[in-house]
């Protein structure tokens, strides 16, 4: 059982990584629509765009991730979910699509080309969390059987559960963007950024909160068994965490300590998703296909988790720096050099042992997988994978090229480097 539910628990937070950041960045640009004409118009806007520069590809790994391990571990719901769900499932493809290009095309067009660009690219951010949050809501509610494109191809996704899904989606997204671009504009000193985006949290904040209430009384009477599991046993506990984390970030953007309303609005998010997890446990497919029904065999499940584990240790050190460096304000376009990060590099003789630890533990955890047939042993294989990855982070983490000095980068030779990239 444990090989069988892993990779769910990996799709899982897989969906919580993207909701949040993804999400955010969707949500910036909700409010690059509404920032309104003139300078400060502009200025919202262009904040926001900035502020996604280092991450917005980035933060596209989440749901390659939440895709292939879906394929792998669990084919016959990743059929029974992506042909009924093929419409919405398309659209959001073709957001994310439409808002890279319109977001690589803004630095390059004129006044009245950025007015378009700015609509379609914001468009985009609104139809594909709306979609995604379609899909999510539908499966949730039961619209999705089992088999080949066997749900209504339309009533799948626009029950009334998917469409508070989908707009629970774009309204979070909005919140978290409008708190975090609260808590750059702050690193950047620009006070009237900041109170433009700190009223939009508070906004977003309190539609987001009365929407989620609302929203369970359609729950209660469009998906009865996601309501009972919402608001009994262990699926009641993510909701009242995502209540107080909620509140808690109100009050926090009220008093302006926005670095750590970035947590608690992150634990909001992350604990409604969380909570649909775990009040569908143990199905995929509610009420028809369990996480042992749809799991892949044996082998499979072992070579996914060994990839994962191997995979791990090179995409988490990379993004971690990159987020680093990003928060630490690096890539601001203002930005003169890079901060001191302080604490002493770590040597290499600390990063050899840390190398030899993983690759141990990398052997022993792979031998107790694929030799070992006790469930006991596979547990046991599973932890030291673990261990292996927590051990390659610190073989081939970031810490010691986080700490080494660069060379300073003014904003317009990052501005032309990013236009180059492009």
């Amino acid at each position: 059982m444990v090989l069988q539910t892993l990779p769910a628990a990996v799709v899982v937070i897989g969906l919580i990584l993207y909701t949040l950041l993804a999400g955010a960045d969707f949500g910036a640009g909700v409010w690059q629509l509404s920032a309104g004409g003139g300078e400060h118009g502009r200025r919202i806007r262009d904040h926001a765009h900035h502020a996604n520069a280092p991450v917005w590809e980035a933060n596209h790994v989440w749901l390659i991730l939440v895709i292939t391990v879906l394929w792998t571990a669990y084919p016959s719901v990743f059929g029974a979910v992506f042909s009924t769900m093929a419409i919405p499932i398309f659209l959001a493809a073709l957001g994310i699509v439409l808002r890279g290009m319109s977001y690589a095309l803004q630095n390059a067009a004129n006044a009245r080309q950025r007015r378009y660009i700015d609509v379609s690219f914001a468009a985009a951010s609104i139809m594909t969390p709306y979609m995604l949050g379609s899909v999510i809501g539908g499966i949730a509610a039961g619209h999705v059987p089992p088999g080949n494109a066997l749900g209504a191809e339309v009533g799948s996704w626009t029950n009334p559960t998917s469409i508070l899904a989908g707009f629970l989606a774009v309204v979070t997204g909005a919140f978290l963007a409008a708190v975090f671009l609260a808590a750059d504009a702050e690193r950047l000193r620009e006070p009237d950024l900041v109170r433009a985006f700190r009223a939009r949290a508070l906004l977003a904040g309190v539609v987001a909160g009365g929407l989620a209430i609302g929203g369970l009384f359609v729950v209660r009477s469009d998906a009865p068994l996601l309501f009972d599991g919402l608001t009994s046993g262990w699926g009641l506990v993510p909701v009242v965490v995502s209540g107080v984390a909620g509140l808690v970030a109100m009050a926090l953007v009220w008093l302006s300590r926005f670095t750590a309303a970035r947590l608690a609005a992150a634990l909001a998010v992350a604990a409604v998703i969380i909570g649909w997890a775990v009040a569908q446990r143990p199905y995929l497919l509610p009420t028809t296909v369990t996480i042992e029904d749809a799991a892949a065999n044996d082998t499979t499940m072992i070579a996914l988790i060994v990839s994962l584990a191997v995979g791990a240790v090179v995409l988490f050190p990379s993004l971690a720096l990159l987020f680093r460096l990003t928060l630490a304000g690096r890539f601001d376009p203002t930005s003169e050099g890079p901060p001191v990060v302080p604490g002493a590099p770590v040597t290499r003789e600390r990063r050899k042992h840390a190398a030899q630890t993983a690759i141990g533990f990398l052997i022993a955890g792979v031998v107790l997988l694929t030799i070992a047939e006790p469930e006991l042993a596979h547990l046991f294989g599973l932890i030291f994978l673990l261990v292996a990855m927590l051990a390659g982070f610190r073989a081939v983490g970031p810490i010691e090229i986080g700490s080494r000095p660069t060379p300073a980068v003014s904003g317009r030779s990052l501005r032309s480097l990013l236009r180059r990239d492009r």
